[in-house]
């Protein structure tokens, strides 16, 4: 893989990452559950993108 995709790559996971922890704080906190929701679906998106472009 070339170095740039790698790189993209790696900012999606963590991207992704941030998404879950920031989508779990707003449901625990209740402030925006529906936005937390939101938030969840935004990282499923972005794993299931970075895993359809390793294979």
């Amino acid at each position: 893989m070339q170095t740039f995709a790698a790189w993209a790559l790696g900012i999606a996971m963590i991207a992704a990452f941030l998404l879950i922890v920031g989508g779990i704080v707003l449901i625990r906190r209740d402030h925006d559950g529906k936005r937390g929701v939101l938030m969840l679906i935004a990282a499923a998106v972005l794993i299931a993108n970075v895993a359809i472009w390793t294979v």
